[in-house]
């Protein structure tokens, strides 16, 4: 059941959704070990967590609402001055859509949602999203492995978290479906990144060198490594992205 928002709850104007875990060892990005341990893992999610945080509370202009799993007391201490929802039970599209329904339930204009394993997602790129959604139903930036780190809509359409192929290549051109499908418009902003895998941990560091994340990647590692130190790992830095 959508939980309401109380009125001390409002939401108004455009809102961002933010999904957060508790950066527990195992829990979180378990597939960036090896090279990291949990623990370094964890330590290195925490960091892009907050960074992606503190970058959408100075510069975007969205209210911020995190959506969270784990421990409350964690939140409300890291986070004083967020509304911090629980997320809902349910696979990830069914969390999603219950994140959409509370924000509009507590009266937003637009809502988008990003995850907190982007760190170095540009505001501009956020707020370039949020513009297209005063005249677009779907707003989308897409991510290279296929999925997608923002998706924003000016109203709950349940329809596009459902059956939707998720954690695979497919999870933005099944949704591009559903909405042509629903007769919605949509529209793409530049793709980005996130932090999944042993070779985003380079493409973070190449990219961005400045970002909090990325120089916490880099002590961890010791040294940014090249290919021979991820046992034959190959990695290819897009042009035109060295932020």
């Amino acid at each position: 059941m959508t939980t309401r928002p109380n009125e001390q709850g409002a939401v108004t104007g455009n809102a961002l959704g933010i999904f957060a875990k508790e950066p527990l060892p195992g829990l979180v990005k378990t597939r960036l070990c090896p090279p990291l341990t949990p623990e370094q893992a964890a330590l290195l999610y925490r960091e892009s967590l907050m960074e992606t945080v503190e970058a959408v509370v100075a510069h975007v202009p969205a209210e911020p609402v995190l959506f969270y799993e784990g421990d409350e007391g964690f939140f409300k201490t890291c986070f004083p001055r967020l509304k911090c929802i629980p997320q809902r039970a349910g696979d990830l599209g069914q969390r999603m859509s219950q994140a959409f329904a509370y924000l509009f339930a507590a009266g937003c204009r637009t809502a988008a949602l990003i995850g907190s394993d982007s760190p170095d997602l540009p505001p501009a790129l956020i707020t370039e999203a949020l513009v297209y959604l005063e005249r677009t139903d779907l707003v989308a930036i897409p991510a290279v492995d296929g999925g997608y780190v923002l998706i924003g809509t000016r109203q709950h359409r349940p329809q596009l978290f459902l059956d939707i192929p998720w954690s695979t290549s497919g999870v933005w051109p099944a949704t591009r479906q559903r909405a042509d499908a629903l007769g919605l418009s949509w529209r793409l902003v530049e793709q980005w990144f996130d932090l999944d895998r042993s070779a985003d941990l380079l493409l973070l560091i190449h990219r961005s060198p400045s970002s909090r994340t990325a120089r916490l990647a880099r002590r961890l590692l010791n040294s940014v490594p090249d290919e021979d130190s991820f046992s034959g790992m190959t990695v290819d830095l897009p042009g035109g992205d060295d932020r």
